[in-house]
């Protein structure tokens, strides 16, 4: 930890919503960082005060990940969330057994109002502040903590009477065996503020404009004089990223457009036009659509797909760095091995890609949901070094940071959009023909939810190509044609998303103007599943 923020140090056991943890807290304006439950001390001895996330394991399990001895002997302020309270408990000498009934999904939890009077405490104890009696809360765990350690109370129970909030006031310590980063907790961040503020007293002086700072400082550090190719799609991600990395390096930085033909219709002009011209950045455009189609041939596993794109992508970047190298002469940079000066290459990753990949040590503890072409997916032989600024955080947070770096609303705000684009939204193998088809689809719903001005309140919204064909009668004839499904949901931060209620009327006009307009395709389906148990993407 190199901030000079004060820091809340998120311990993670391996729960799949860890990041969300610490995008909470920098949401309410407190920097936080995301470190393995068996990081060094040294790692973790800066923080202010800790978070423990929940995790997938038993922590009566033999191979448990356990609570680090540092966080107990700091003295400073501690919460502990699901798998977090039951390390805690147990490290201090309390019993977690399994619970004759796990809980999942919604339930309440009912405050202690009255057994906490009884002990001399203000039924408002600092984690409680201004909080209901009942709390609407989102649980999943099987485990439960059945004997509190020494000098623990019990500040609220489930319906199951189980110990759902629990604390040590004198030492401010407190956990939850719910989850209050989810939105699906009402009152979940009213209850990290109360930690924040209440309980471990931290001043809330995290914000873009200090991001932008210390990240400029940063890269200057790592880069040196070197050159950076950015991986430059169009997306609000690469955008921001290449806007920070520029503003850092200047002219050091050199993005790359990859038209791999897996693109929306009419990305590929809009990108080399809002791109080449209006930013002065330099852009260089690669037509690779062939090379592309030719991994992907006959490839109709999900996980084969992002990987041959991934190895394509580098595969691509890496010749176009050899030939900017001989075109651009010479560079100040004599210490790389092979030559060539471009020695970085630039990704607009952000955290949601690297936990659902669980693609390094720091997530070693999560499990893989799916591999993400930019993370998982990168050949082991790669000549780059990677600069990821906004590794750590989340969708929001990098709109907030387009915003601040001046970049135009309709970047800032645009749907995200796959690495691997059209690719994983055709389910099967993919072809010049599908891909034509999909894009048309996928065009109309765009441009029907603009007409009915719901583009900024929905969150991500597409077509799905489905390896299915169904009967239909058009003109009076039999048809046996594709099936396109319609996917649009609504989300702030993409580790869970729920499906978006679109009017009946206008989901009529999508599927109406799909059918008539795009040759092959006799039926439209919306999906109305949310995240979870689905992803957002189909694969």
């Amino acid at each position: 930890m190199t901030r000079r923020h004060a820091t809340v140090a998120v311990i993670d056991f391996g729960s799949q919503t860890a990041q969300l943890i610490a995008r909470r807290v920098r949401e309410l304006g407190v920097y936080s960082e995301l470190l393995p439950w068996d990081a060094p001390a040294e790692q973790m001895a800066p923080a202010a005060a800790f978070i423990l996330s929940g995790g997938p394991a038993s922590i009566y399990a033999p191979a448990a990940p356990r609570l680090p001895d540092i966080v107990l002997d700091s003295g400073k302020p501690v919460l502990g969330i699901c798998y977090g309270m039951q390390a805690l408990a147990q490290a201090l000498g309390g019993q977690v057994d399994a619970a004759s009934a796990g809980e999942f999904g919604h339930t309440e939890v009912q405050i202690a109002g009255p057994h906490l009077q009884s002990l001399g405490l203000s039924s408002a104890a600092p984690l409680l502040t201004g909080l209901p009696p009942t709390l609407h809360v989102w649980m999943s765990h099987s485990d439960h903590v059945s004997r509190l350690p020494a000098g623990w109370i019990s500040l609220g129970r489930s319906r199951r009477d189980a110990h759902a909030i629990i604390g040590d006031p004198a030492r401010r310590r407190y956990a939850v065996q719910f989850h209050p980063e989810v939105q699906h907790t009402h009152q979940g961040l009213d209850l990290l503020r109360n930690f924040l503020f209440d309980v471990a007293g931290l001043s809330a002086d995290w914000t873009p404009a200090n991001f932008i700072a210390e990240s400029v400082a940063a890269i200057r550090a790592q880069v040196g004089k070197a050159r950076v190719l950015c991986g430059l799609s169009g997306g609000v991600d690469s955008a921001v990223a290449a806007a920070l990395i520029h503003r850092a390096i200047g002219d050091q930085l050199t993005c790359v457009f990859v038209d791999h033909g897996l693109l929306r219709l009419g990305e590929a002009d809009e990108v080399i036009d809002t791109f080449g011209r209006g930013h002065g950045i330099r852009l260089e455009a690669v037509n690779a659509v062939e090379a592309f189609l030719t991994d992907l041939a006959g490839v109709a596993d999900p996980e084969e797909k992002r990987k041959r794109i991934g190895h394509r992508f580098v595969r691509v970047f890496e010749a176009e760095a050899a030939r900017l190298a001989l075109a651009d002469g010479p560079t100040e940079l004599a210490e790389v091995g092979s030559g060539a000066p471009y020695r970085f290459l630039a990704q607009g990753t952000l955290y949601p890609d690297v936990i659902e990949s669980a693609a390094s040590s720091r997530e070693k503890a999560a499990r893989t949901i799916k591999t993400h072409h930019n993370v998982g997916g990168l050949p082991a032989d790669i000549e780059f070094e990677l600069l990821e600024p906004l590794r750590l955080l989340f969708k929001d947070e990098v709109r907030r940071l387009g915003v601040a770096l001046g970049l135009p609303e309709r970047i800032v705000w645009r749907h995200p959009f796959p690495g691997p684009g059209l690719a994983i939204r055709i389910l099967g193998p993919v072809t010049w023909e599908r891909l034509e088809t999909l894009r048309q689809a996928d065009a109309i719903v765009i441009q029907e939810l603009e007409a009915a001005n719901l583009y900024r309140l929905t969150a991500q919204a597409f077509a799905v190509l489905l390896p299915v064909q169904s009967v239909g009668v058009m003109g009076d004839y039999r048809t046996y044609a594709d099936v396109v499904a319609v996917r649009v949901v609504t989300t702030d931060d993409f580790m869970t998303a729920d499906w978006a209620k679109l009017p009946y009327d206008l989901l009529g006009r999508i599927a109406n103007r799909i059918v008539n307009e795009v040759r092959g395709v006799n039926r439209v389906v919306y999906d109305i599943t949310s995240k979870p148990p689905a992803t957002i993407e189909w694969e």
